[in-house]
């Protein structure tokens, strides 16, 4: 079997995600369609029979955790090797609903879901663990803000499928 680039096992990934989310959703009986990429801010459109749009952002991964920018989520400010920490970022979107996958080989895959605002907030308890009095510390990479989320960060948003469709009158 040929070797798959990193970019196509990415796409792979990517794809394979947003269509299962489509397929979850559809068993709940709400429409959906992903975008491939093309919207800047969401992967998904769900709706009802009415009409009533849900934006939804997913993100798969085949792995182990979710890699993560901190600073899209934080106030990060750089002194020389210090990372010091202002706070959570203002986010246009924080109750964008966000749908983390993990892909699992034996197809048990898993689903996360909650909005990034919940996100954003497991995002700082994490990124902050690791700082002393608001300042942290990077040896290898001042610079980096890259922050690991684990399935078990999100240990109550395994199969929160409620936060979808509570949105939504079933269809039928």
């Amino acid at each position: 079997m040929e070797k798959m680039s990193t970019g196509y096992g990415t796409q792979l990934t990517r794809q394979i995600g947003e269509h299962l989310v489509v397929a979850k959703l559809g068993r709940r009986r709400i429409l959906a369609t992903p975008f491939a990429g093309n919207v800047p801010d969401y992967d998904l459109l769900a709706s009802d029979l009415s009409g009533h749009p849900l934006p939804l952002q997913v993100k798969a991964i085949n792995g182990l955790s979710w890699q993560f920018n901190a600073s899209s989520f934080l106030q990060i400010d750089s002194e020389g090797d210090r990372q010091i920490i202002r706070g959570k970022k203002k986010l246009p979107n924080s109750n964008l609903i966000c749908v983390l996958v993990i892909l699992n080989k034996n197809e048990n895959d898993a689903f996360y879901i909650l909005r990034k605002g919940d996100l954003q907030e497991i995002i700082f308890q994490k990124y902050t663990s690791k700082a002393r009095n608001g300042v942290r510390v990077r040896p290898k990479n001042p610079k980096s803000t890259h922050c690991t989320i684990w399935p078990e960060d999100l240990g109550p948003f395994l199969n929160n499928w409620n936060l979808i469709t509570d949105h939504f009158d079933p269809i039928g």
